[in-house]
């Protein structure tokens, strides 16, 4: 788990590298330790990267670096990241730089 100041960012690296969960938010003060993460849990696991956001309150410029980055990475190692459950604050950011487009995004059956 990666923690910062009171409005910090936390991770969560789930089933061998299958999953992670953020929540909180995510900005320039937690983009290293979170970038990090991403990449342990890309080069540890197999198949689809899930990065469960149903916690994430929101981003920066720097955070959707983060997630740009951790999609790249997750595509040389032949894996897809894939975003669940994106809440609206953070979908709209998605749609606004049309990064939509470009990273896969899902509801779990919970969230639906």
């Amino acid at each position: 788990m990666i923690t910062g100041g009171a409005a910090a960012c936390a991770t969560a690296v789930e089933v061998d590298g299958q999953c992670v969960a953020l929540h909180g938010r995510l900005g320039v003060g937690d983009a290293t330790d979170v970038r990090l993460a991403l990449a342990e849990a890309v080069s540890r696991g197999e198949g689809p990267l899930v990065l469960d956001l149903s916690g994430l309150t929101s981003l920066d410029a720097t955070g959707l670096g983060v997630l740009v980055g951790a999609h790249r990475r997750a595509g040389r190692a032949g894996r897809v990241l894939v975003l669940r459950d994106v809440r609206p604050e953070v979908r709209r950011l998605l749609l606004l730089t049309r990064l939509d487009r470009v990273l896969r995004t899902e509801r779990s059956t919970a969230a639906a």
